[in-house]
């Protein structure tokens, strides 16, 4: 016999395909989801349903826009691209309110282990991009390895350009202790240390 009727089944099962969702948090949202007002429930259906139909990718970036191209892209400098991995990244880069340059989202890094290669994320369209107004290519992937290898992969490409090609630094937090900082992380901080 099963623990849920139908309808709550389906509804935490649809919750906890979400990432970060387990099987607890998904139940959690399909008890408030049976709590709400008929209003309050069509108001998040619809909210769901609306943002699917609206929201879509800029054709120059990647990133989301309800746009044919995204506002960063019509008034940005294009003179310098941040590649990242995904729209989220957009938005962390977004929040510092000190990047004046415009993005460039891969959907993804090369990953190998997981099937995906050069092909399948937005490198070409990258390629396509890079004319004589662009100066500098800033790598704003993730420090894993995944990231750093597609970091490289496209550096290589663009240094025949003649584009200065950068990474974001990586290194020991804010607030972190020596003794607790991973030998790869203390490494890089060490080799990018800066004079002061």
């Amino acid at each position: 016999m099963d623990i849920f009727i139908e309808p709550i089944g389906r509804l935490i099962n649809q919750f906890s395909r979400l990432p970060g969702v387990g099987k607890k948090t998904a139940q959690r949202y399909a008890y408030k989801i049976i709590s709400m007002t008929d209003a309050e429930a069509k108001e998040f259906a619809e909210s769901i349903t609306e943002c699917k139909r609206r929201v879509k990718y800029c054709k120059i970036c990647g990133n989301f826009t309800e746009e044919e191209i995204c506002e960063v892209c019509k008034r940005r400098d294009k003179s310098v691209i941040c590649v990242v991995k995904e729209p989220k990244d957009v938005v962390a880069m977004e929040k510092l309110h000190e990047y004046k340059g415009v993005y460039h989202v891969l959907h993804g890094v090369i990953s190998p282990m997981d099937g995906i290669g050069p092909d399948d994320i937005r490198i070409k369209e990258l390629l396509s991009r890079i004319d004589g107004s662009v100066q500098e290519v800033i790598m704003a992937t993730n420090p894993d390895v995944e990231g750093e290898a597609t970091a490289m992969y496209i550096a290589r490409l663009l240094k025949p350009l003649g584009v200065n090609v950068t990474r974001l630094a990586h290194g020991i937090p804010v607030g972190g202790e020596l003794e607790y900082t991973d030998e790869v992380t203390l490494s890089r901080a060490l080799s990018e240390r800066k004079k002061i």
